[in-house]
């Protein structure tokens, strides 16, 4: 039996080309069947050092370093506006083969902005999230979401410090009401406060302090409580007697 030896007219002419070119070293710019443009160095026929590549029908642009045809290193991407029909930066920082992988800037919008370290596309490590609401959140990031140890500052100028858990405080942890003057001090379960104490904590500089203010307790020796209440006790006995 005779085996035929696979025919080069079944590969895209695009891909033959590439072969025969053996794109090496600095380049001038490349273009694509469907459109898009590389401008950069090859090592290869891949992309490989820095380049800049513009994808003409997704509107994105990434300018930065490349590994083996990836984004790899220190780069920036960038979307079109299809208002303005200009190029804003989406994110600048460190990549590895081909996702956000290191330290990096992500714009979400005009008024959420994330900075901070990554993992494979999402945000891991310690990091800063500027909210909409003008909430911001600083502490550890586990899978996209608050995990470890943070704190978040409200507009408001409350904040909590503490432990979260998949986006939500979680475990032990102190909240503090400065519209209030009050400090909530306590354990947390996916958000809820659970088990804690709450103490006045700057009442006088509150913009909204309670009606109420909270009794000064300080935990005492159980022994010296004991002894005080026994020798009240007899003294009152000693005087039941005398009447």
């Amino acid at each position: 039996m005779q085996y035929l030896r696979p025919s080069h007219k079944k590969q895209p002419l695009s891909t033959l080309w590439d072969k025969k070119a053996q794109k090496n070293g600095l380049k001038n710019t490349v273009y694509s069947v469907c459109g898009n443009e590389y401008t950069g160095e090859w090592q290869n026929n891949k992309k490989h050092g820095k380049g800049t590549q513009v994808w003409k029908k997704a509107g994105a642009i990434y300018d930065g370093e490349w590994k083996c045809g990836m984004r790899d290193g220190y780069g920036t991407y960038s979307i079109r506006n299809p208002l303005s029909n200009e190029y804003t930066r989406k994110y600048c920082g460190e990549w590895r083969n081909g996702k956000k992988h290191g330290f990096g800037t992500f714009l979400y919008n005009c008024s959420e902005v994330y900075e901070g370290e990554w993992s494979e596309d999402t945000r891991c490590g310690w990091g800063r999230m500027y909210y909409a609401n003008g909430d911001i959140y600083e502490g550890e990031w586990w899978k996209d979401k608050s995990h470890g140890k943070g704190i978040i500052r409200c507009a408001n100028g409350n904040w909590y410090e503490g432990s979260w858990r998949d986006g939500n405080k979680n475990g032990y942890g102190k909240f503090f009401y400065s519209d209030k003057g009050q400090l909530y001090e306590g354990f947390w379960l996916d958000g809820t406060a659970k088990c804690g104490t709450l103490a006045d904590f700057g009442r006088s500089e509150a913009s909204r302090p309670p009606k109420y203010q909270i009794p000064q307790l300080q935990l005492v020796d159980i022994q010296i409580v004991l002894t005080e209440a026994q020798s009240a006790f007899k003294d009152h006995m000693i005087a039941a007697t005398q009447e």
